[in-house]
């Protein structure tokens, strides 16, 4: 699936001899070598130029200009997502493609936001990491990448899981503020069985076993807002 990000520039008209300007951004000098052999064996692909880190990678990029940079996304020095950050700001028509040994949603959303314009395993078929490079080469600002339907679709179900009504929001606080279950009933004057029921509704909702899962979910979620825990005064 591929979506645009907000702001777009359009495909570039032609590439430099018809082909596509390769440069590999990985730790690893076997997946460096893994690249170059897929690159120089494909036609319209050419590796330009390899890099173990964040630094060399720029002057690189400023040395070379590639059509397109593959990432690693967890390179030694920690610079990884951070170079994709700062290729996409200083050069808005270059191609970035994150590689990354990790599938998770968390990863897919992040190289999004990070203005890339294709992430894809390293598990990945090679012509799906073809495709990708060709991809980012014409469409720099357009991301793709293979699960992302699925994933927005996941993450749609999470945020409506996620939704809790006034009184469920209520319980939440009054947990946080380290009250028990029949002081909750108490302060909010429902009986000690609803507010129970209430308390089992959240811990579903949050996916948690017990009171600590369920405040360090709702924390991971920003459900808080960061605002301190309020006071309440049991009644009764």
């Amino acid at each position: 699936m591929t979506v645009s990000h907000a702001s777009t520039t359009s495909p570039r008209e032609s590439l430099s001899e018809g082909v596509i300007r390769l440069l590999i951004v990985d730790a690893h000098p076997l997946v460096r070598w893994a690249l170059t052999h897929i690159a120089d064996s494909t036609p319209d692909l050419k590796t330009v130029g390899e890099a173990e880190t964040a630094a060399t990678a720029l002057s690189l990029v400023f040395g070379l200009s590639p059509d397109v940079v593959t990432i690693d996304c967890s390179l030694p020095d920690g610079r990884g997502w951070k170079l994709a950050d700062e290729l996409r700001e200083k050069y808005p028509a270059l191609g970035i493609v994150i590689l990354t040994t990790s599938s998770s949603d968390d990863m897919l959303f992040r190289a999004l936001h990070s203005g890339a314009s294709a992430y894809v395993s390293k598990e990945a078929p090679v012509q799906e990491v073809v495709a990708a490079v060709r991809h980012a080469a014409v469409a720099a600002r357009s991301f793709s990448a293979t699960g992302l339907a699925q994933a927005l679709r996941r993450r749609k179900d999470t945020n409506e899981r996620l939704i809790l009504s006034p009184r469920e929001r209520q319980v939440l606080e009054l947990l946080r503020a380290g009250r028990s279950v029949p002081e909750v009933a108490a302060t909010i004057y429902v009986s000690l069985s609803t507010a129970k029921t209430y308390v089992a509704r959240l811990y579903e909702k949050l996916g948690a076993n017990n009171r600590a899962q369920a405040l360090m979910t709702a924390v991971e979620m920003g459900l808080f807002d960061g605002a301190p825990a309020p006071q309440f005064f049991a009644v009764g």
